[in-house]
């Protein structure tokens, strides 16, 4: 390993001199120059912002990372351009130049003026003023926005029809178009669209943004009026095409799926919201949309509408064909500069229709094998899981539920077999509960009911003698009975696997266990210790929450760089018949997904070195804090790579005192990922900067230290980690 210190060092340096020193400009030819920046600039005090203009500049310069450094155009600058050997696989995997044309600059300072008219400034002026030197070019587009009308005044023309009149002008407090907005387009278009799906949610169903007309007034002087108009007739046709506005009702409602898709027709009419007799609703054909598509038995779902006479519309709902039985494979690989190599393979098998109602049965097998090559140091973890969801909530009917997503009911039951050096664990899981979702980002769980039995067995004589020592962690290793509920919000603003745009999330967890056990606590029995049994094992009684705080910006032109950040609080207390948190709710720290620079479990808790009971680390504490922060940016293809620094540990709250922050660990690191849209594949370096562990003057480690073996640690994980 000291010899891997060195070519490590000389690798990483050697890489980026070559890939950051190599010109840019190359392999032009003569005249030609390379398009290196677009600068917006915007006269006066404006609202607007440059970067609300850039995608109108047609031609965009290569993207960039750190320093204006493009790792693409870099590795394409590696051929000569004969296309042999390697510099045919330079070229393909490199990003050709983008050659400066000159012609495109003036289309784009109209594309510029366009769209300042469309947002409201008319009369813009963008100018443009052009750089070229050492074969590349610079542009600078100077934007001064032209004048903003204020609407003083709003006249409305709607047809001749009371029943519309009422709808339309119950509206007007919602609407976007009101005295005192600036005049635009985009305001108007913007109305006509709102407006015309409130009015189609009343039952009109031929209407649409194209029955609004708009003319605006500027010639009296410091004065701007409007004609809002409705008409029934749309923009593209005369006003001879003017017809009465009429409100449709449901018709014939069919739904039709595959004949060897065997699915109850009664579980379908209760997800259906669309009624023969009912008022055309846009917002209940969308939900009925939305239901049948969440149950996730079917590929595609189409409602297909068409008028059959004046006043009704017929529904015909069809569900396609679908993969009903699927395997899934997932795993993560580490290791850590003590030798230490984790595998965690991860197996499971689904059917989405087990019992033709759209319930979900799934089985998966999970592994976690430790060990160093050197010696005979392992530890072995398997477990199996198998799940029942239902889609409905048992003990309320479906028509209490009328929403966009159809709630679930649960039914989990686990196994899972640990078998350490210092002892063997088997832990049995019963659960029941539901999961729902309201609107498009949030989701709940409530487990009104889990139950853990956990027997520890095979314990090491020097582990004994650890927890002899030690009451507050016999009491965390022991066999126990947890029996209580869990419950947790997430939202999200994206429900991508791999979101593509900027998004944030916030997750909070509880935990409450012993409460409702406690009750009958006075028909148990109790141990040598005063502890009441369930089940011959004392019950825990403890509560404990987690808050999660995550936030992804991407930034750059074809928005492929992100800065990722984190947040992750967690704190648990135990009371009445335990003295601490169970060993499994206890928090840790180290891994793929947290503090990369330690492998999973070996920090903490707070300045305390490895505890020596355990041949394999499992450091934890009942108090967690880690904050995380992660630059992601492309390199070629789909490859990207990723910088972060992350601080945090795990504590006792028992042993917190004033030099807490003393306490709090860091480590930063390199990664690399395979984005394939659908997942990512990912390898992350973590060095440890501060040590909490380690004697006061050595903790923070210098660059002479980074890629030495006790300060790294090597994660191979699917996903990104936060």
């Amino acid at each position: 390993m000291k010899a891997f210190r060195p070519i490590v060092l000389a690798a990483v340096l050697a890489a980026a001199a070559v890939i950051a020193g190599c010109s840019t400009t190359r392999r032009l030819h003569e005249g030609q120059y390379r398009l290196v920046k677009n600068n917006i600039v915007i006269n006066g005090n404006s609202d607007l912002k440059p970067s609300a203009l850039t995608q109108y500049v047609k031609q965009q310069a290569n993207s960039t990372v750190l320093f204006g450094w493009s790792p693409g155009l870099s590795i394409y600058n590696w051929s000569d351009g004969s296309g042999k050997g390697l510099n045919y696989i330079w070229d393909k995997l490199g990003t050709a130049p983008v050659i400066f044309n000159q012609s495109l600059v003036e289309s784009s300072k109209e594309n510029i003026a366009k769209h300042l008219e469309y947002l409201g400034y008319y009369g813009s002026t963008v100018d443009a003023e052009i750089e070229k030197k050492d074969k590349k070019a610079y542009v600078k587009y100077t934007v001064t926005p032209g004048k903003r009308y204020v609407i003083d005044a709003i006249k409305f023309t709607i047809p001749d029809n009371p029943e519309f009149a009422g709808f339309f002008y119950a509206d007007t407090a919602a609407h976007l178009v009101k005295r005192g907005s600036y005049l635009s387009e985009e305001l108007l278009e913007k109305e006509s669209a709102r407006g015309a799906a409130v009015i189609r949610n009343l039952g009109y169903y031929d209407f649409s943004k194209s029955n609004y007309f708009f003319i605006a007034d500027t010639l009296k002087p410091g004065w701007t009026g409007l004609d809002y108009s409705v008409r029934g007739y749309s923009r593209n046709e005369s006003a001879a095409s003017e017809s009465t506005l009429s409100r449709y009702r449901f018709g014939e409602v069919t739904i039709s799926h595959a004949a060897d898709i065997k699915f109850r027709e009664n579980v379908l009419r209760r997800l259906n919201l669309i009624h023969p007799g009912d008022y055309y609703s846009e917002d209940i054909v969308n939900t009925t949309y939305n239901r049948l598509a969440s149950i996730k038995v079917f590929n595609g779902v189409s409602v297909q509408l068409s008028p059959a006479d004046s006043a009704v519309v017929d529904c015909n709902i069809r569900l396609s064909d679908s993969k009903l039985q699927g395997i899934k494979v997932n795993g993560e690989l580490s290791y850590s500069s003590s030798g230490l190599i984790g595998v965690s393979p991860q197996l499971s098998w689904y059917h989405k229709n087990i019992f033709h109602g759209g319930e979900w049965l799934s089985l998966g097998f999970t592994g976690n094998f430790q060990f160093r090559p050197s010696d005979k140091v392992r530890a072995t973890e398997f477990g199996v899981t198998s799940s029942l969801s239902l889609p409905r909530f048992l003990g309320l009917p479906y028509t209490v539920f009328t929403g966009s997503s159809i709630p679930r009911t649960e039914f989990k039951a686990a196994y899972n077999y640990q078998n350490r050096p210092e002892y063997t664990r088997q832990r049995t899981t019963l659960s029941y509960g539901y999961s729902w979702q309201t609107g498009r980002y949030y989701h709940f769980q409530l487990f009104p009911l889990r139950a853990t039995h956990i027997n520890l067995s095979d314990t090491s004589p020097e582990f004994e003698k650890t927890l002899a020592r030690n009451p507050f962690i016999r009491d965390s290793y022991r066999s126990h009975m947890d029996a209580g509920l869990n419950a947790s919000v997430y939202h999200s603003t994206s429900n991508e696997l791999v979101p593509a745009v900027p998004y944030h999330y916030e997750r909070f967890s509880i935990d409450l266990s012993g409460n409702f056990v406690s009750l009958f606590k006075k028909l148990m029995k109790q141990d040598e210790a005063g502890q009441y049994m369930l089940f011959g094992a004392p019950y825990t009684q403890y509560v404990r929450g987690e808050l999660i705080l995550g936030r992804t910006f991407r930034f750059g032109f074809d928005n492929r760089q992100q800065l990722a950040t984190r947040i992750d609080v967690g704190a648990g207390h135990a009371y009445g018949n335990s003295t601490s948190l169970p060993f499994e709710e206890q928090f840790y720290c180290g891994g793929a997904n947290s503090m990369r620079g330690w492998q999973a479990r070996t920090l903490g808790p707070g300045s305390k070195t490895a505890d020596g009971s355990f041949i394999i680390p499992s450091q934890t504490g009942d108090l967690k804090l880690e904050i995380d922060l992660e630059y992601r940016f492309p390199i070629v293809w789909k490859l990207e790579g990723a910088i972060f620094a992350e601080a945090g540990n795990v504590w006792y709250i028992a042993d917190l005192d004033k030099d807490f922050l003393s306490t709090v660990a860091g480590d930063w690191g390199l990664g690399l990922r395979v984005n394939l849209n659908f997942i990512v594949a990912r390898l992350d370096l973590g060095i440890k900067e501060y040590d909490p562990s380690k004697a006061a003057g050595t903790r923070w480690s210098t660059p002479r230290q980074w890629f030495t073996p006790s300060a790294m640690a090597l994660h191979f994980g699917v996903g990104y980690p936060f």
